[in-house]
């Protein structure tokens, strides 16, 4: 019981990292450029994984296998993720944006057939579905329904919205030949490598390197790099590969709707922001629907001219 029950343990608490992480994030980019708080992130976490692995308490060994299908991850989360959810979000509205993000478990489910020829249960799709709802219900009735009219920017969003889902299918694949960790190390080390290059090269002229680390003295903002970099980004991705490990990739991926849920109650609980049905009823949409997800039926895989022969052929 205890084995089974520990990626949905998982899921929870990658559920409240990402929630409470909004609040972070929002406080940072009252300072920082978002290039600049990914560096801070990024850096921070593959320092922390490496220190680790020096100290020996997490072990890392890419020579085993092939490392491209790491890379491939890393190249989708967090690679283009980010620069497709930033420069989308910057063209776009909130209420546009948190809808788009909404569908990334649906883009899941059709991306897990041609990758792993199965599809899920009707009353599975039916409760990821419910927790997508969920999502959009509580998103369009907290901004209403405003989009920013900016095609490409829409465009953004559904580059990271397919983004995330092929990491979700590309990190399942790779569990079979590396450890969550080992997959969690090099996405690190390349969110570091891009992010953080990407800030010391705009902070050229601008002061550079020192003007960029005079900015962890402001008021928020070591605190939030603390807790993006090392419980969002180290802890959260860990979660999420060990998630993968063990489960459908579409099973992970309806537990980030779960975060809708945790966002809304930091506000109210921390930030003393008012509770209203909507929030309420659309919170009860994703719970039913995450619950739904674990609890129904298993994927069903298609058959393949292959698979049906050999059938035939052990039937003799």
């Amino acid at each position: 019981m205890r084995g089974t029950s520990l990626p949905y343990l998982a899921g929870i608490m990658v559920s409240m990292l990402f929630g409470f992480s909004f609040m972070f994030t929002k406080d940072a980019l009252e300072v920082l450029a978002p290039v600049e708080l990914l560096g801070f992130r990024f850096v921070l976490a593959a320092a922390v994984l490496t220190l680790l692995r020096l100290m020996g308490v997490i072990k890392v060994d890419l020579r085993r296998a092939n490392p491209l299908p790491l890379l491939v991850v890393a190249f989708f989360q967090p690679v283009l993720y980010f620069l497709f959810e930033t420069t989308g979000i910057k063209l776009t509205t909130a209420s546009e944006a948190g809808l788009m993000m909404g569908l990334i478990p649906v883009a899941v489910v059709l991306l897990e057939i041609p990758f792993f020829r199965t599809v899920p249960s009707l009353r599975r799709l039916g409760c990821i579905l419910l927790s997508v709802t969920g999502v959009a219900f509580i998103v369009l009735m907290q901004g209403g329904p405003r989009f920013g009219g900016n095609r490409l920017g829409t465009l953004f969003l559904l580059g990271a919205v397919i983004s995330a889902a092929l990491y979700n299918i590309m990190s399942k694949k790779s569990s079979v030949s590396y450890t969550p960790v080992e997959i969690t190390y090099i996405m690190m080390w390349t969110g570091a490598l891009l992010f953080g290059g990407l800030a010391l090269w705009g902070r050229l002229g601008r002061g550079g390197p020192a003007a960029l680390l005079r900015q962890l003295a402001e008021p928020g903002v070591l605190p939030a790099v603390v807790y993006l970099g090392v419980l969002s980004s180290v802890v959260a991705f860990f979660l999420v590969n060990f998630m993968l490990s063990r489960l459908a990739a579409s099973h992970t991926a309806t537990f980030a709707n779960l975060t809708t849920v945790v966002a809304v109650l930091a506000g109210v609980l921390i930030r003393g922001e008012a509770f209203v049905w909507f929030q309420g009823a659309g919170a009860a949409m994703i719970i039913l629907g995450v619950w739904g997800t674990t609890y129904f039926g298993q994927e069903r895989r298609l058959m393949v001219p292959e698979t049906v022969g050999l059938v035939k052929e052990s039937s003799k």
